[in-house]
């Protein structure tokens, strides 16, 4: 990974350290997580989980179906869940107002935390004000490093989108390209929308932001298919995603572009990708880091009366840069749905 960012990753060191340490001592089993919309899950907790009174957590996030990202942040959730003897509640839609509506219901099942994204931050103002009077503590995780504190979040896990951005932008510039267009899947996603504009701050080229129905595949294939068809100038493609970066190396494909891939963030089918050349390179935030973190957190705040960052500074988890030369690293652990 990209040395430049390594001074960032010890900011981090304290509480990853803590949490290693948790696995090593409490090893958990399952934890008990629900479907899509506001799954529950059993009732027992294993022998071998922490013997802190039984929690429950909601973790509500903005996923989109189909985007395979959010299956690495669910998956270090639930692993901190089987650990701290914690019943999981997952709940997901794209949908601000809905995503408002399942934080809603974490509130009325009176569960003892709750972790969130703030994808469109104003959106949630108000529900996170209720879980505040309702006397529930929240996290923020992935989106929201700008809002977290406003909205008196306890902590936040994930990346300064913007600098994740800038630093794409200058990886751009190293790689020679001269036009660029960022593909952004959900308009009005505030986080999306600070790697675009991180990447045009510090890339040479020039940058187009193209906004994508990332709900509808084929239509995002079509949409950047005719974009690299109307402009043959246009050497480099930047996914958010990496479902988005695959499709977008069909796109070129189908439109006979010379266009090269790169993304923002990774999965299993993404790592083989970069091995295989068709994607370039990606920034990896660490997703699995910032689901375990923000359920941890909770279960350290309630049990040991701590507050990640101390409450005033965010917890961040990247960005770093996998490519060719590192990915055989990082493979491993894609396989098993961990990065």
């Amino acid at each position: 990974m990209d040395r430049t960012f390594h001074p960032r990753f010890r900011r981090t060191a304290p509480m990853v350290a803590l949490a290693a340490a948790s696995v090593l001592l409490m090893a958990g089993c399952s934890s008990e997580s629900g479907g899509k919309k506001a799954a529950d899950g059993g009732s027992g907790a294993a022998a071998s989980s922490a013997d802190t009174p039984r929690m429950t957590v909601a973790l509500v996030t903005h996923q989109a179906p189909g985007d395979t990202f959010w299956d690495i942040v669910r998956k270090g959730a639930e692993a901190a869940a089987a650990k701290d003897n914690i019943k999981l509640v997952y709940s997901a839609d794209p949908n601000a107002g809905t995503q408002a509506n399942l934080v809603q219901n974490a509130i009325d099942q009176k569960v003892d935390g709750i972790a969130i994204t703030l994808a469109k931050p104003d959106a949630m103002k108000d529900v996170v004000a209720k879980a505040a009077k309702a006397g529930i503590p929240v996290v923020g995780l992935n989106s929201g490093l700008s809002d977290w504190k406003s909205l008196n979040l306890l902590s936040f896990f994930g990346q300064d989108e913007s600098v994740a951005g800038e630093a794409f932008g200058k990886k751009l510039n190293e790689t020679g390209a001269k036009k660029a267009v960022c593909v952004i899947q959900e308009q009005g996603n505030v986080g999306l929308e600070q790697r675009c504009a991180g990447v045009k701050k510090t890339f040479g080229g020039d940058t187009a932001v193209l906004n994508v129905n990332g709900t509808d595949m084929p239509s995002v294939k079509a949409t950047i298919t005719a974009k690299l068809r109307q402009d043959a100038g246009i050497d480099y493609v930047v996914a958010l995603g990496a479902p988005y970066a695959l499709t977008a190396v069909q796109s070129v494909g189908d439109a006979g572009s010379k266009a090269k891939v790169a993304t923002f963030d990774l999965n299993k089918e993404l790592t083989t990708a970069i091995s295989r050349g068709d994607i370039q390179f990606a920034v990896d935030q660490q997703p699995y880091l910032q689901g375990y973190l923000a359920v941890d957190s909770l279960w350290l705040h309630k049990n040991n009366g701590n507050y990640s960052g101390g409450g005033e500074q965010p917890v961040l988890t990247g960005p770093a840069f996998v490519d060719k030369a590192n990915v055989e690293l990082v493979s491993a652990f894609a396989a098993k749905g961990t990065r």
